[in-house]
């Protein structure tokens, strides 16, 4: 099985988990990963805390409870020290989205997340506004373009399918050449 230079070593307890498909549509390499991470991380002390959870979210206009916001550091906490590290983010950036029901609603609520006006659509300046708060520096014809490239419909934007498709696609791609074949393309 071939290396991936891009991805992050994953700890020991990860170590079962290698051969599962790995999405990476936002998130492509380390060093991306490592900017949304510092991004979050506001004190830099290489560790996300449940306020500065809670602060980037806001930021990206997403008001979660705190039951919910508690409830998401416990599943991504998996050291269980209260705070979330770099090996934590990562494998929460790139495990793959499942197909059952919390899956769904993990994919529903990361392209809510992008749809900042909420309309049922992803606009390229939309995608611009949220990957450059997250520390993903891109211009808006770079955000044209990967709306272009799975904008089905012709509109110039990505609905729920289109999103739910690219990243599918993507969960496939990754496994794909993680096994040594590469994907066909959609």
């Amino acid at each position: 099985m071939a290396t991936d230079p891009n991805q992050i070593p994953a700890s020991n307890s990860d170590a079962d988990q290698v051969s599962k498909p790995k999405p990476s549509v936002f998130l492509q390499d380390n060093e991306e990963l490592r900017k949304v991470f510092e991004r979050f991380d506001a004190n830099g002390d290489g560790k996300i805390s449940i306020s500065e959870l809670d602060s980037v979210l806001k930021s990206l206009g997403s008001s979660i409870p705190y039951e919910e916001l508690r409830s998401v550091m416990e599943d991504l906490d998996s050291d269980k020290d209260g705070y979330i590290n770099i090996d934590e983010f990562a494998a929460f950036c790139k495990e793959p989205m499942a197909s059952d029901e919390a899956g769904a609603s993990e994919l529903r609520d990361a392209f809510d997340l992008y749809d900042q006006d909420h309309n049922g659509l992803i606009s390229h300046s939309e995608l611009h506004l949220v990957l450059n708060r997250l520390g993903i520096s891109c211009s808006k014809e770079d955000c044209q373009r990967m709306i272009h490239s799975v904008d089905s419909d012709g509109d110039g934007n990505v609905n729920f399918e289109e999103f739910r498709k690219m990243m599918t696609a993507n969960s496939n791609s990754k496994a794909a050449n993680q096994n040594g074949t590469a994907a066909a393309a959609p």
